[in-house]
């Protein structure tokens, strides 16, 4: 009841304050704090986090399994150890050029619009189909088809540039990422259905597993270098039906290769679509570290094959 009545309080005093000067003076401070305590919070957040989803402390001194390392690579970079290069890999837009250098210009989807201002944005210039995405964070995607409500994706595409993603699971490759609004082209398969996201988990530049996602991501199957079923997966009820291989599969594997190399662990994503390969991301910290294998054996396994002196 206390803290009830003292939460209550605090919310109207906020509103009280709310336009005036004092208000602003409080709201420039509490900017400012949480910018001088963001690596220590951040530190105590992932603390929780790991411990609230496997019940136990995280051992930062030997991490071993994937998911300690998955949160030994957030909180060192989050201490500030982190090479700058992470950051831009990360980076939606920086990335393509990284790609373009890396493997070529032909495996990007092709960039219709991008800058910052999402009143700038060519409506009656785009196609009838395309994705918007933000530069700066995971998640943040619109697929537009025929009419649209441009008030609505201004609005939402203008919340987006005032966040930093970095706050929202502490992964510090998107902390002062410039925002910026990417448009480009809608893939689809011969049969206008959205392709299928196929998820590289490469360790020290090798390949090891492929995940599978649908557009909305309800299933999960993971396969092998060979295509070969694994009985495994990394979310409480997870749907993992066969997918069929697909056509270029040997292609994919291989940009995997140039596209990880000097990395201990990256997740490369592709799309392949009518007998193409794209580019999707670069990823380094799976959901946000928010993962739970079943059977638990495999968070061991794969641990193992990440060598964490490549993070550097």
């Amino acid at each position: 009841m206390e803290h009830s009545i003292y939460a209550s309080g605090t919310a109207a005093l906020r509103t009280k304050l709310r336009d005036t000067w004092l208000g602003d003076l409080v709201g420039h401070y509490r900017v400012i704090k949480r910018r001088v305590m963001r690596r220590s919070e951040g530190e105590a957040f992932l603390l929780r986090r790991y411990a609230r989803i496997h019940g136990k402390p995280l051992s930062l001194t030997n991490p071993q399994t994937f998911t300690e390392k998955v949160f030994w690579r957030m909180i060192t970079w989050n201490r500030g150890d982190m090479p700058s290069r992470f950051r831009q890999l990360a980076d939606k837009y920086a990335v393509r050029a990284h790609v373009a250098e890396i493997v070529g210009e032909k495996y990007l989807t092709k960039l219709l619009w991008h800058g910052d201002d999402p009143r700038a944005i060519p409506f009656d210039r785009l196609p009838v189909e395309y994705v918007i995405k933000s530069s700066h964070a995971a998640g943040q995607v619109i697929i537009v088809k025929g009419q649209v409500d441009r008030d609505e994706i201004i609005r939402t595409v203008s919340g987006w540039l005032a966040s930093d993603y970095y706050w929202h699971g502490r992964e510090s490759q998107y902390y002062r990422i410039p925002p910026r609004i990417l448009i480009e082209e809608y893939l689809t398969n011969d049969d206008g259905s959205p392709p299928f996201d196929y998820k590289v988990y490469c360790f020290n530049g090798a390949p090891e597993q492929i995940l599978v996602r649908n557009h909305t991501h309800d299933i999960c199957p993971f396969f092998d270098t060979a295509w070969k079923f694994l009985d495994f997966s990394d979310e409480v009820g997870a749907v993992r039906p066969w997918v069929p291989k697909p056509t270029n599969l040997d292609e994919m594997l291989a940009l995997a290769v140039k596209l990880s190399a000097g990395v201990g662990f990256v997740r490369v994503d592709f799309y392949n679509v009518k007998g193409r390969v794209y580019f999707s991301e670069l990823t380094f910290t799976p959901a946000g570290g928010i993962i739970k294998y079943d059977p638990e054996f495999w968070d061991l396994k794969l641990g193992e094959k990440w060598d964490l002196s490549l993070d550097h």
